[in-house]
């Protein structure tokens, strides 16, 4: 007996006028689908994301040369006076920072019950969630080297960054409560917020560079999980292709300019700063080429994975329910059902079916 025969309790909804939700339900597994389209690209997104944190994780933070990079990072925001100038002439900016998250989060929260998503609400909360609980887990107890004595910890251990953690988590969160018509402007401005979170960070002190690369890829690789599970639920649908692009255009073109900016400054001038000797005295030409190659590449990790983001629900609808699907082809024209024509129920009019 098939499973979505209503017969056997596979489905509790009761066909309504036009309603195709039979077909739908069988539609949202075939391998042309709009559903399996959208899982298989969110699912790849996830693990690609998953493979990438692995890598940082094994490059920065596991190898003598990493954790050397990342020391120098941040040793290097003291010898680039503007920075540390702008650090310390600033000192207001650390409780901005805290009110700025709260404010996101409420943000979040806010929009999606004025809009009355409740599901999708607490879905967007649960990834926000999801995302900080995994990042504890790995600050705990993911293998990392200790240092003989402290002189070595010129921060602590932070991979990945819980801040920035949640900064990307709730800005990416947003895809899933703003209306689509401004998702791209929402999403982005807010994906360029949480950028600049994680450069203070970097400039702060708190946290290395590889920590806000890490939770920008943990904050998607957790978000395009969910998106996965809502296609796979089949809470998607086609969206419109028309009038979102240019409405996104003011947020989505510096975020672009600054993945692309940020990951080829960064990567450029990560080979010179690669081979630093084993111990003091560094130079501070160095350090300082160090500090502004890590924030290059956070600023440009954290960029595109609100660009990959956005690309990959570009014309996915999250507010309406599954997409309808119509019969077509030669045995339903040979069977004289209407073109189109309301159709109500899984079969056609002669009634000659057969459930297996």
């Amino acid at each position: 007996m098939a499973p979505y025969d209503r017969r056997t309790g596979g489905s509790p909804r009761p066909p309504k006028t036009g309603d195709t939700w039979w077909y739908a339900a069988v539609a949202g597994e075939a391998a042309d689908s709009f559903s399996t389209r959208v899982r298989t690209r969110t699912r790849r997104a996830c693990l690609g994301a998953v493979l990438l944190l692995t890598l940082v994780y094994a490059g920065l933070v596991l190898t003598a040369t990493g954790r050397r990079w990342g020391d120098a990072a941040v040793t290097g925001r003291r010898a680039d006076t503007r920075v540390a100038a702008f650090v310390r002439d600033h000192p207001s900016l650390d409780g901005a920072v805290t009110l700025s998250l709260v404010l996101a989060c409420v943000l979040l929260v806010g929009l999606g019950l004025l809009r009355k998503r409740y599901a999708l609400t607490g879905a967007a909360a649960g990834a926000v969630a999801v995302a900080l609980a995994v990042a504890g887990l790995l600050q705990l107890y993911a293998p990392r080297p200790r240092p003989v004595d402290g002189a070595g910890a010129l921060a602590p251990s932070g991979f990945p960054s819980a801040t920035a953690t949640l900064a990307f988590g709730v800005a990416l969160a947003l895809v899933l409560v703003v209306p689509r018509r401004s998702r791209e402007l929402v999403v982005g401005a807010a994906t360029l917020w949480a950028v600049a979170l994680g450069g203070y960070a970097i400039a702060a002190g708190d946290h290395r560079p590889g920590d806000v690369i890490a939770a920008a890829l943990l904050a998607l690789a957790v978000q395009c999980g969910l998106l996965a599970l809502l296609a796979r639920r089949g809470k998607v649908r086609p969206g419109t292709r028309r009038g979102t692009t240019l409405r996104g255009l003011p947020a989505t073109l510096p975020l672009a300019l600054v993945a692309a900016g940020g990951l080829v400054a960064g990567f450029l001038l990560l080979g010179d700063t690669l081979g630093l000797p084993a111990t003091a005295p560094y130079d501070p030409d160095e350090l300082r080429l160090a500090h502004r190659c890590g924030q290059a590449l956070a600023a440009g990790v954290g960029a595109a994975a609100g660009l990959v983001l956005l690309a990959l629900v570009r014309h996915v609808d999250l507010d309406g329910g599954p997409a309808s699907y119509r019969l077509g082809g030669p045995l339903v024209e040979d069977s004289g059902a209407p073109d189109q024509g309301e159709l109500v129920g899984p079969f056609t009019e002669n009634r000659d079916h057969e459930i297996s």
